[in-house]
């Protein structure tokens, strides 16, 4: 079963901590995985990153976004960055824990997992991957794959600075 499949099955375990987890796309052209260490309670930090219409808050990278419904799997988010208006689907959601998101953008299937870690030290690792797939990831796959390590980066730091400021 390929990724957006096994997504697709995914989205019906609604939040479900036992239900296998959604992956990225491993044989996709691209696929970043980055992870940061934020000081700062996890209900911060989770309320930050799942609050989709404040995205643009914090992001400047974000323009805008707006969730279509109560956040769950199967409810989709309309967000511009860096020029591109994506439509996303929130595929898998354990509260406190992961959330997983995919959708096209410009000929680019995307699978975003987001996990949440709860540290002995009261710190929060907070662990990103990304997989990119489609005729524009494999026309430029070292390009592609930079812009986006280069926006997760972004991403993470900003999530850890606001996070962090309270």
């Amino acid at each position: 079963m390929d990724a957006n499949a096994n997504a697709n099955a995914n989205i019906n375990a609604g939040t479900d901590p036992t239900t296998p987890t959604v992956p990225v796309d491993e044989s996709a052209p691209v696929v970043v995985r980055l992870s940061t260490t934020i000081a700062a309670p996890l209900d911060r930090i989770w309320r930050l990153h799942t609050d989709i219409d404040g995205w643009a808050d914090w992001n400047p990278d974000v323009t805008r976004a707006a969730l279509d419904g109560p956040l769950a799997p199967g409810v989709a988010f309309h967000w511009l960055t860096h020029g591109l208006d994506i439509t996303s689907t929130v595929l898998q959601i354990v509260p406190g824990a992961r959330i997983v998101w995919g959708g096209p953008a410009q000929g680019i299937e995307g699978v975003h997992v987001w996990t949440f870690v709860e540290e002995a030290d009261d710190t929060v690792t907070v662990r990103t991957e990304e997989s990119w797939a489609g005729a524009p990831v494999e026309a430029a796959p070292e390009e592609l794959g930079g812009l986006l390590r280069q926006s997760l980066e972004g991403w993470l730091g900003r999530l850890k600075e606001r996070a962090e400021r309270g």
